[in-house]
């Protein structure tokens, strides 16, 4: 037991000893860290409040089916079972002529300006629910072509404008994340290789004396294991506080599809990711130097 809490303490001074005795080098270590988390991170975030915009969407009467004008209510009713045939569409909802009118005042108010305006003014139509916005192209144009629909609204630019932007941030999300992950591993691979090198002859003698490699190794996984999780505990607290000010700032925008994600709801998730990547960068690049720089 002795042993064990020995070589434990030994590591941990070891690997403290690395990281303030090239503190240059550990600091730029950390700050890639926190750079490339906080872009992750921002990238995580605007993707998922995307997302929530476009579940608002979908969660909304997206589409609108007007009947054709000459269908009576009964006729009209018989076309629920060919809307809900259509690919995409999860669930419709009939609209007479009378609660069109009731929704349209509703809006407007009962003033004189609409004091004529009755039910022969509009149409039968159906609200209809969609399963996923990116299809909703090919859900309008079905839905056109049915039988007794003579006219189809649906919000196509909003909803190709939200999934062109999110494709868009999901691909230079992965391209930044890639680049800024090697950059990640080679500054930690380099932190890891000038405290190598400065130990070699100790690490020689060591290892002639009978030292095991992992005896030589964990003092230097401590001292990445540091470093990255510092740099996930720093970036995290930073994209917390950043994300919240952006948020509130956001929420004084009277804007009818404006949503934010509360960081609450992905907090959780999100510093487990942040704390697994720090960890991944932090002993795999410690690993990386002393296998390929050393070869022990």
């Amino acid at each position: 037991m002795n042993l064990s809490r020995n070589r434990t303490g030994y590591y941990i001074k070891e690997g403290f000893g690395g990281i303030f005795a090239h503190g240059f080098m550990s600091f730029a270590s950390v700050c890639i860290i926190v750079a490339f988390l906080l872009i992750m991170g921002s990238f995580v975030l605007i993707a998922v409040n995307i997302n929530a915009i476009i579940g608002v969407l979908e969660s909304e009467n997206i589409v609108l089916a007007f009947v054709h004008a000459d269908l009576p209510e009964s006729r009209a009713r018989e076309l629920e079972s060919n809307l809900l045939s259509v690919p995409n569409v999860s669930n419709v909802t009939f609209i007479t002529r009378e609660e069109a009118l009731e929704d349209f005042l509703g809006i407007h108010g009962e003033t004189e300006r609409f004091a004529d305006v009755d039910a022969t003014w509009f149409r039968h139509r159906y609200s209809i629910y969609v399963e996923d916005v990116a299809l909703i192209g090919e859900t309008h144009m079905a839905i056109s072509n049915i039988w007794g629909i003579a006219r189809v609204n649906a919000n196509l630019t909003i909803a190709q404008g939200l999934v062109t932007v999110r494709n868009i941030v999901s691909g230079v999300s992965v391209v930044i994340i890639a680049i800024l992950l090697l950059i990640s591993l080679f500054i930690m691979s380099n932190t890891i290789k000038l405290s190598t090198f400065e130990r070699r002859e100790e690490i020689a003698i060591m290892r002639m004396v009978g030292a095991t490699n992992s005896f030589i190794r964990w003092p230097f996984i401590f001292q990445g294991f540091t470093l990255g999780v510092s740099g996930a505990l720093v970036s995290f607290a930073g994209l917390w506080a950043l994300y919240n000010l952006v948020a509130n700032r956001m929420l004084d925008v009277e804007a009818p599809l404006v949503t934010v994600v509360p960081f609450a709801n992905i907090s959780l998730p999100l510093f487990m990711v942040f704390v697994a990547i720090g960890f991944g960068v932090g002993v795999g690049g410690s690993a990386m130097a002393l296998n390929k720089y050393l070869k022990v």
